[in-house]
């Protein structure tokens, strides 16, 4: 009967296992063949339905949504099999289903806050694999450490930011604070509690490297995905001492898992690393890694290293057993042939062995300079640099003594024959040194050549070809590589190094000291005054972001605007001056080229400052609504970035009212306003205006804004004007105060 039954399971799973959407019809129908019963006892029908449970729960091919909703009718089964089966295989296969249904079952719950069956059901099956977690076989241990790691993932909170919602993210903050049946507190103490009890495994006992292995495994998951445990999981492992065992002896067996253990760690080190490279921790990660390679060479190098030389000799008197440790040898200085008395040509001045095999050596031979070539760099690579200094400097030292004695015969010559018969002093040739030798050489005159035959020749003058005229491609590809080499010179700028400013303002000197703030004046001005007044005023600009340049253009300028725009937002907060900075020079080139174009035009078309298309607005609005998605409500140097930018319009200020969208931001949106109007009078009309439409279109927003319109238009809430001066109340003048300061610490910090 078993074996019939079993053949009829079996095609059931394979037709699951083609497709997925057949589990939730074949999963009832076999649940009530492979639970346990006083009745039903067969091993081989529980090993099977353990691991069929285990397989569906895991399989891709099935949704999530059908999953939790079959999750349910098979933890009874599950919590019978664990209550009153003891065999290995079921049990692993068990705590693999549970790991894989939890977060089902979780969901469900938070979704239907008054059905607590489940719920009760599932906390027994929890409770039961832990108190296996110390106790079991190594292999249902590491089944338990999954379940674990699954738990922890569960009730701990992930990602919160409701601009970027992740649905298929099981976390603790899908649990509203008062739920009847989860409360929040207790999830969470729970969760960091077993979150401990995974890293105490691994400072605990080695012998089993399988469970240290599984627990670091996890431990990659959760810092991935669980950003709030992160710190507390790498200042654990910084702990963490792979090798252990190699205190206690060294068998085959230790050093098998000491490997292991080690190879496991450094790999979940590197994939730390290589997630996120540019985090601060790297540096002692990397510590950490060289710590534990120098541990492991010396724990298994040290048996196999030979017995180094005595650091003394083991016999004073006997020099042939000390260390050879002194240098080389000198090399002997071949024997040089005097040259032969009267004239000397070229080929014997540089010949130093005249009976050697290659004087008579015709170079002309080889009619292809390319073999030579091949030839020749090999020989002189081969010859040794001592032979070769000496061979040059006895050259040297014949082309002095043959200058001199040159001189010496256009002197006698000059002087008549009286001076035949005076003695001259000839001293023996001693060689001299290279320094020596060269200075000699320059203090020579640059025609002064005794051995030169004929009159000498003018070279004809030389003149390099023309290159060949560059297409507008690659002229956009040169220029681009430019920019992009230009830019990769700032990124490797200290951005803590300052700039010596001796003359502030527009007129100053761009670089002075080729500090980051050097490079930001050039970048920025390159982009903004490189081709002014050469692009065609009346040409509009089409689309609010239109920085991309069109094929074949040739412009600079939106090149360097696109690197400037990255290279901001890749760290915006710490690189907000540098936006303020190029904003500015944007908007001063803007209003020469207005002045230019008004007075160019001299006012025949109504041409005015306003009407001439610029790009400090297009500019602005782009950083702005690229820094927009990653303000957070603390984030007070959004103040300054809108206190120091040189004008402000409707446009502008309609992004806070976009902002004002997200309920954490609200009160930072209208802090920003409020701080505006006190500190930047031209734009309180407008400041009220979008104060006035925020009231009007966000309902959550209304008290914020309503607060600052009662004072400021209070026609707006269809309130009356009060005819008595309004005094500035001292909460008022308070936040004014803190907003203030507030601006003030966020520039100081930059």
């Amino acid at each position: 009967m078993n074996a019939q039954t079993l053949q009829q399971l079996e095609s059931a799973r394979s037709l699951a296992l083609g497709d997925g959407s057949y589990y939730p019809t074949i999963i009832p129908g076999v649940l009530p063949i492979i639970e346990y019963s006083p009745e039903n006892q067969s091993i081989e029908l529980q090993r099977w339905g353990a691991d069929f449970i285990a397989e569906a729960f895991a399989s891709p091919t099935w949704p999530p949504d059908a999953k939790e909703n079959v999750a349910s009718s098979v933890l009874p089964t599950l919590k019978g099999f664990l209550e009153y089966v003891e065999d290995k295989s079921v049990i692993k296969s068990v705590v693999q289903a549970a790991a894989s249904v939890y977060p089902l079952v979780y969901r469900h719950t938070i979704s239907h806050p008054h059905d607590a069956r489940d719920w009760e059901i599932m906390s027994a099956i929890k409770a039961n694999i832990l108190r296996r977690m110390d106790t079991a076989a190594p292999g249902i241990r590491i089944c338990c450490i999954k379940f674990l790691q699954r738990v922890v993932l569960v009730q701990t909170p992930g990602i919160v930011d409701p601009r970027r919602p992740d649905h298929s993210d099981i976390s603790l903050a899908l649990v509203s604070r008062d739920h009847p049946i989860i409360p929040y507190a207790s999830l969470e103490a729970e969760g960091h509690g077993l979150l401990d009890r995974l890293l105490d495994i691994i400072h605990g006992d080695h012998s089993d490297g399988l469970v240290i292995t599984a627990t670091l495994n996890s431990l990659g998951m959760l810092i991935h995905r669980r950003p709030i445990a992160a710190n507390k999981i790498l200042s654990s492992l910084f702990k963490f001492n792979p090798l252990k065992l190699g205190n206690a002896p060294m068998t085959s067996k230790n050093k098998v898992v000491i490997k292991s253990i080690e190879r496991t760690t450094r790999a979940l080190m590197m994939n730390i690393m290589k997630r996120n490279p540019e985090n601060q921790i790297n540096g002692r990660i990397q510590q950490y890694l060289e710590h534990m390679h120098r541990g492991r060479v010396e724990l298994f190098d040290e048996s196999s290293r030979k017995r180094p030389a005595p650091a003394e000799p083991t016999d004073g008197l006997d020099q042939a057993k000390r260390q050879r440790v002194a240098a080389q040898a000198p090399i002997s200085a071949p024997t040089v042939h005097p040259l032969p008395p009267g004239p000397v040509s070229w080929r014997q001045l540089y010949t130093l062995d005249p009976n050697g095999s290659t004087v008579n050596f015709d170079v002309q031979a080889f009619k292809d300079p390319e073999q030579l070539l091949r030839i020749l760099v090999p020989v002189l690579q081969s010859v040794d640099a001592q032979k070769l200094d000496h061979a040059i400097n006895i050259v040297r030292s014949r082309y002095l003594s043959l200058s001199h004695a040159a001189k010496q015969a256009a002197a006698q010559s000059a002087t008549g024959p009286a001076a035949e018969d005076e003695e001259e002093y000839e001293p023996d040739f001693e060689p001299e040194d290279a320094e020596q030798i060269v200075n000699r050489l320059d203090g020579l005159p640059a025609t002064d050549h005794p051995y030169q035959s004929g009159p000498p020749t003018a070279l004809a003058p030389y003149k390099l070809p023309e290159a060949p005229p560059l297409s507008e491609q690659e002229v956009q590809k040169y220029g681009d590589q430019t920019v992009y080499r230009a830019f990769g010179m700032l990124s490797s700028v200290d951005e803590n190094q300052k700039t010596k400013i001796t003359k502030s303002g527009f007129n100053r000197l761009a670089a002075t000291d080729y500090g980051r703030d050097a490079w930001i004046t050039i970048l920025s001005r390159l982009a903004t005054r490189a081709n002014a007044g050469l692009d065609d005023p009346d040409e509009g600009i089409k689309d609010e972001y239109a920085v991309k340049r069109a094929k074949g253009s040739l412009s600079i300028s939106e090149a360097v605007r696109d690197g400037l725009y990255d290279y901001i937002i890749h760290d915006w907060k710490r690189r907000i001056d540098v936006a303020i900075s190029w904003l500015n020079e944007e908007w001063y080139n803007d209003q020469i080229l207005a002045q230019s174009s008004k007075s160019t035009k001299n006012g025949v078309n109504g041409h005015t400052s306003s009407d001439t298309t610029g790009n400090y607005q297009r500019c602005a609005l782009r950083m702005f609504d690229g820094i927009l998605g990653f303000v957070e409500h603390t984030d007070k140097i959004l103040l300054r970035f809108l206190s120091e930018i040189p004008a402000l319009d409707h446009e502008i200020l309609s992004r806070l009212k976009t902002m004002a969208k997200d309920p954490e931001r609200i009160d930072l949106a209208c802090t920003s306003l409020q701080y505006l109007y006190m500190f930047r009078p031209p734009v309180r009309t407008m400041v009220v205006d979008t104060l006035a439409d925020m009231w009007q279109e966000n309902d959550r927003a209304k008290p914020s804004a309503g607060k600052l319109l009662r004072k400021w238009r209070p026609e707006v809430l269809g309130e009356e004007r009060s005819t008595t001066p309004a005094v500035k109340s001292e909460g008022d003048g308070q936040l004014a105060k803190e907003s203030a300061n507030g601006a003030l610490e966020v520039k100081a910090a930059s």
